[in-house]
């Protein structure tokens, strides 16, 4: 029976919320997103891998059969692609020279440059110049949303630009690029197939991905030791998208226990049929090799707003700029590794070490302010309503909302319109989170126990 206050789906977006706040707080770092291509043909109408095919079929004329012919006589994309750059390469050293810049024909140039070419131009033209000129009126408070989050990296397969203007302080890493470079990173765009701007690194072909598989373990490698200790949001991907499963097997193979849900992995799915009275699954069971499965945690929405709203529900990071982290982290870096060792700087130990004592002076190194007081907040009311209801014997949120319901009903006081010793309501961004202390939940188990209780509101 869905509560006329509350309806079901209102009830599945608190629940959700409060479990990324929690798992973002309790990582103590920001999250990681992985971007697939359902993005930007969310926000620009990006094409489908199929409808990029149909697309490069129409501008190449020795290409003369339809796209169906090719699907059943070479099966999948990537042989497609392969048989449509040799086509391309015949058609551009032919009639259609005067589509392709005069670089393209030198003898050091690869044979798949010009249909890579003629993808990184139509995805050009599709990007918008600015932020503002993405998603349209659809999407501008989603967007605005997402650009409230501080990543601390993103990771994507496509080749367009559209993350550049999301997140502008982030600094895109190419293709090969991403294997070399120093190991402590942050504030970047990892665009692991490949980049518009560098027609060479765009991965679209058998070849390329046979290329790819080769030294994709030392990519994973890299990328396990941020799967490993931030969130994880997976957006505009299929849960079948081999891209998925790719990484989810590796993320898999380097989980200590096996078979239990992956607490800080969420696949974020678009779901243009849910309403108010819609429960979704909050798990999802991705099948990564023959005999293998993982369980991550699903997140289903019509509008993404809410969901990105949680994931940017980090008080304590929102006003740093990824670019200023990034440059004190690769300056620390050069510090530790070659400066200090080389004794090409005078570096004040004593002040050092007294800086590193304690985490306030330490930050305070770094130009960062104080932030003791919301930490103070979330020790003093360390409890959401899912959390409470835990302690309490039960799952989700349900029975803690109904134990302080019935306070209201029985002493006509509502704990949570306002802040006192048993709650706390923090406003991050538009949405407000519920926070209870130990207070609350000694009270809440004496009222589960049916005991006689009283309220001490002073």
């Amino acid at each position: 029976m869905v509560s006329e206050q509350t309806s079901r789906f209102e009830r599945y977006i608190e629940e959700i919320s409060e479990d990324i706040t929690e798992t973002v707080k309790s990582m103590g770092c920001q999250p990681i997103l992985f971007i697939g291509s359902g993005l930007p043909r969310r926000y620009m109408n990006a094409p489908s891998w199929d409808e990029l095919l149909q697309y490069l079929a129409g501008e190449c004329p020795k290409i003369d059969k339809g796209l169906g012919f090719y699907r059943q006589s070479l099966k999948t994309p990537m042989k497609i692609a392969e048989e449509f750059a040799r086509l391309y390469q015949e058609w551009a050293w032919n009639e259609g020279r005067d589509q392709f810049p005069d670089a393209l024909f030198a003898d050091n140039v690869d044979a798949q440059a010009y249909l890579k070419f003629k993808i990184s131009q139509y995805l050009e033209y599709l990007t918008p110049k600015s932020l503002l000129d993405l998603g349209g009126s659809d999407y501008k408070v989603e967007l605005e949303s997402l650009c409230k989050i501080k990543p601390h990296a993103l990771i994507t397969t496509n080749y367009d630009r559209m993350l550049e203007l999301v997140f502008p302080d982030h600094e895109p890493i190419i293709g090969q690029h991403i294997l070399r470079g120093q190991q402590l990173s942050v504030g970047e765009i990892y665009k692991i197939h490949g980049s518009v701007e560098d027609v060479g690194s765009i991965l679209f072909t058998q070849t390329d991905y046979d290329q790819f598989s080769k030294k994709k373990k030392f990519l994973s490698a890299k990328l396990l030791t941020f799967f490993n200790e931030h969130p994880l949001l997976f957006i505009g991907y299929r849960a079948e998208d081999p891209n998925i499963k790719s990484i989810l097997s590796d993320i898999d193979e380097a989980l200590p226990i096996k078979g239990g849900v992956i607490p800080n992995v969420y696949i974020l799915e678009w779901n243009p049929e849910i309403d108010s009275d819609s429960n979704p699954p909050r798990e999802k069971v991705i099948s990564t090799d023959e005999d293998k499965s993982i369980r991550v945690k699903l997140i289903e929405a019509s509008s993404f707003e809410w969901v990105f709203e949680a994931f940017a529900a980090n008080p304590v990071l929102n006003d740093v700029n990824p670019r200023v982290l990034r440059a004190l982290i690769a300056r620390s870096y050069s510090l530790i590794r070659h400066d200090i060792p080389n004794m090409t700087i005078e570096a004040d130990f004593k002040m050092l070490d007294q800086a590193v004592e304690n985490s306030d002076s330490f930050a305070k190194l770094f130009g960062i302010a104080n932030i003791s007081d919301y930490s103070a907040a979330s020790a003093q009311y360390p409890y959401s309503a899912t959390q409470l209801t835990t302690h309490l014997g039960g799952t989700g949120h349900h029975l803690a909302v109904t134990l302080i319901k019935k306070i209201k009903e029985e002493t006509g006081i509502d704990l949570k319109e306002n802040d006192n010793r048993y709650h706390r309501s923090e406003k991050i961004n538009k949405s407000s989170f519920h926070k209870y202390s130990n207070e609350m939940l000694d009270l809440l188990k004496s009222i589960h126990s049916g005991q006689q209780y009283t309220l001490n509101m002073d």
